[in-house]
């Protein structure tokens, strides 16, 4: 089982970027504990941060035939992204869209996500533990398919 996990834009300042929104856990923190979680579920990890729409769209194309599913916090793009949407329909691997904060208790703007309605699954306003969710999510949904 291989999982890639994309980390959108400003991801990169988790730990110091409104810890009281966002929580105190640093990325590197996260995706530390992800693996260490991955690896509890025999499940291979891969980390991506980037703060640049078509890296991300690279990242994602690059999974087809690569990984069985995609773990994404989009951060923004997923208010503005059609692309990133695209890419994800294009390569059909499952996907969990998560977000540390509760988009829905935020500004309106950030209620409409282009990715969610194709998503296997949506996690929210967990902080960090919205990661460990999804990995969680998409592990069991991996695990189903493969029984």
């Amino acid at each position: 089982m291989r999982i890639l996990v994309l980390h959108g834009p400003n991801l990169n300042l988790l730990g110091s970027r409104e810890p009281g929104l966002y929580g105190s856990f640093s990325l590197e923190q996260i995706n530390v504990e992800l693996r260490r979680r991955a690896d509890g579920y025999g499940a291979a990890l891969s980390c991506v941060q980037s703060n640049q729409e078509g890296v991300l769209v690279d990242q994602i194309q690059l999974a087809r035939g690569e990984f069985d599913g995609i773990l994404i916090n989009a951060g923004a793009y997923t208010h503005t992204s059609i692309a990133l949407r695209d890419a994800l329909l294009a390569v059909a691997l499952p996907y969990v869209e998560l977000h540390l904060s509760n988009v829905h208790a935020r500004e309106q703007f950030r209620h409409n996500s282009y990715l969610a309605d194709k998503a296997i699954g949506v996690i929210c306003g967990f902080g960090a533990t919205s990661y460990f969710l999804a990995l969680d999510g998409m592990v069991a949904h991996l695990s189903a398919k493969t029984q």
